[in-house]
């Protein structure tokens, strides 16, 4: 009988080794509010124009983040599905659209109902947990540990929302957050490396795992890093590593402030561009915004250190080459592109995330994967990577297992269609976003944009109205409206939307031929004598009161797309009346252009500036 138990145990321990070999580990690192130009994998890829937007040299160096590309894969093309906390978190956890999860505004709660990645994991015998920011409990600040688990065993360490700095486990009170405060910073002076905000929750994610290996149990643990987002101060001696460097305005920021190009109006700015060199000149010598830079640069360096922690806790454990590790966060920061803060549009370091993925037992080193992704997609993702491939979930994600497994080192040709995926304005309405590895569309309440990324990586040149990417824009403008009404963007509640660019739109940007004017000053009667010449009023159709040309694509109107001939019974709206002057009878009382008018206006160039200057 003795002998017998042996075996029993013996086998026993042997099923729970093949059991944990069958089951990968997880650990998602998840930052909030990070520009993916500041770690260094990206800036590798990407031409120095854009990879180093504040000052050549004006870089962070995160050799530990970068080890997840180069022993594993980076992500070229992968988005939040919301550039916003709440949504964009609540379908990373579920692979819903943020309307079908309740949390598609900031600090909406989740729907309890809701399935979660973690659940699945559970359920299949992974000893899960989660730390840090969770933002998807309602209004609670910082709101610790709530009731509703969804599938996380461990989160005692899971907090609400808030920006706090210093944690602690008080002996009496339990779980205590602190803001950044000369009290706090006194009290955490010694214990800054044990207390502050990264280096907490780091230690917190990896006791779980150590809790887990030593129940001989694959693990799952989410570490949620309240940095790089604002309140920007950090721990020494990272407060203090950066701030020799001098943080210029990037180049993007520079063209929206002169309008050279300007912006789109979903990221308008109103300085005047008169001012736009004083502007720039007084950003560049302010010491809180270079103060600012330097310790955004010193979080992220905190953060890379901590990865570094992180990988050598598995490597000790025996575990690293059969964990999975993820690097992403909730959304991005433009740092200044675009002379904008934050998040909450579709450009590129707004929308666009970081995403690595290391797991040396099923991903090739060194992949590139271009094809675009968003965040809905990773749950399917995962739970496929690692053998789950009927969790009893609905997704709006696609599995994108089968790129990410696949030998390929790089992946452009791995879909034969190009893929294309979604992003919406879950705060203001304001616009829906398609995306592909190489293009982005973009329609909102003006009119609608078009990027071509791989020749505008900067994203200034909208391209819409160019005849080479007609067929392009039509196939990804259909699966844009498609998503929009599917999964309830906010933007498909709006009535009336440019579904095509109007015939007469006046530009936004300097006029060319008329340095530091804009259409908009030619509504002033001094100016009026300039819409004589054919090349401002060609720029400027609707300020020099000369347009009478039906748009000859859709408008959307109601939920509906119609031509401009059937428009008739929506006429009273100053949008289908811009979109379609003629069948409105919205034309302009326009004077004929005369030929002897028509050989004025191709004379511009006979003009000097100062002529200009005059009107």
């Amino acid at each position: 009988m003795k002998r017998n138990n042996y075996i029993i145990h013996f086998l026993s321990i042997l099923l729970s080794i093949v059991t944990a070999q069958d089951k990968p580990n997880l650990v998602v690192v998840y930052t909030d509010e990070h520009n993916l130009r500041t770690i260094g994998a990206y800036r590798e890829l990407q031409s120095k124009k854009v990879a180093e937007p504040w000052g050549d040299g004006v870089v962070v160096d995160t050799p530990n983040i970068d080890r997840l590309a180069n022993e594993g894969s980076i992500w070229t093309s992968f988005y939040t599905v919301a550039p916003l906390c709440t949504p964009s978190r609540a379908s990373f956890m579920t692979g819903l659209y943020p309307k079908a999860t309740g949390a598609h505004l900031n600090h909406n709660e989740m729907y309890e109902t809701m399935t979660t990645w973690a659940k699945v994991l559970k359920q299949r015998g992974y000893h899960t947990g989660y730390t840090g920011k969770w933002h998807l409990n309602g209004n609670e600040k910082p709101g610790w540990n709530s009731g509703k688990k969804y599938g996380f065993i461990d989160n005692k360490w899971q907090y609400n929302r808030g920006h706090w700095k210093f944690f602690e486990d008080h002996p009496t009170l339990g779980p205590q957050a602190y803001e950044w405060t000369d009290e706090s910073e006194a009290k955490f002076a010694k214990t800054m490396d044990k207390n502050y905000v990264t280096d907490f929750l780091m230690d917190r994610g990896i006791e779980t795992m150590q809790d887990a290996i030593d129940q001989d149990k694959p693990f799952a643990v989410m570490i949620s890093i309240p940095d790089p987002h604002s309140p920007n101060i950090v721990r020494p001696p990272y407060n203090s590593m950066y701030q020799h460097f001098k943080y210029e305005v990037p180049m993007t920021g520079k063209a929206a402030l002169k309008k050279k190009p300007a912006l789109p109006g979903w990221s308008a700015i109103s300085l005047d561009i008169s001012e736009a060199s004083a502007t720039i000149k007084s950003m560049e010598s302010d010491p809180i915004r270079h103060g600012y830079y330097a310790n955004i640069f010193g979080m992220v360096k905190l953060i890379d250190d901590q990865v570094g922690k992180l990988f050598q806790f598995l490597e000790n454990n025996g575990v690293s080459d059969d964990t999975i590790v993820v690097f992403t966060s909730d959304h991005g920061d433009q740092l200044g592109e675009h002379a904008k803060h934050n998040k909450g549009r579709p450009y590129e370091t707004s929308a666009g995330v970081p995403f690595l993925m290391r797991w040396p037992n099923g991903i090739e080193a060194g992949k590139v994967i271009n094809t675009a992704y968003t965040s809905v997609d990773f749950a399917p993702t995962i739970l496929s990577m690692m053998g789950i491939t009927n969790p009893n979930m609905e997704f709006h994600g696609i599995d994108g297992s089968k790129e990410v497994l696949s030998p390929n080192k790089n992946t452009d040709s791995y879909i034969t269609k190009k893929q294309t995926r979604f992003i919406t304005d879950s705060a203001t309405s304001k616009w829906a976003t398609a995306v592909r590895d190489d293009f982005k569309l973009t329609l909102s309440n003006g009119e609608p944009w078009f990027f071509d990324l791989s020749t505008d990586p900067n994203e200034l040149h909208n391209v819409y109205t160019n005849a080479n990417y007609t067929s392009i824009i039509e196939e990804m403008q259909s699966d844009l409206y498609d998503t929009m009404f599917q999964h309830q963007f906010p933007l498909a509640e709006n009535d009336v939307i440019f579904f095509s660019q109007p015939s007469c739109w006046d530009s936004r940007s300097q006029i060319s031929a008329w340095n530091k004017r804009l259409c908009n000053e030619l509504t002033d009667i001094k100016f009026s004598p300039a819409c004589t010449w054919r090349k401002i009023y060609e720029e400027c159709p609707n300020a020099c009161n000369r347009c009478c040309v039906d748009s000859p694509g859709k408008i959307f109107i109601n939920g509906q797309l119609k031509t401009c001939n059937e428009v008739s019974e929506y006429c009273e709206n100053k949008k289908v009346q811009n979109f379609c002057p003629v069948k409105c009878n919205a034309c302009p009382n326009q004077r004929s252009m005369s030929t002897g008018d028509e050989e004025e206006s191709s004379n511009l160039n006979e003009f000097e500036d100062d002529d200009l200057r005059l009107l």
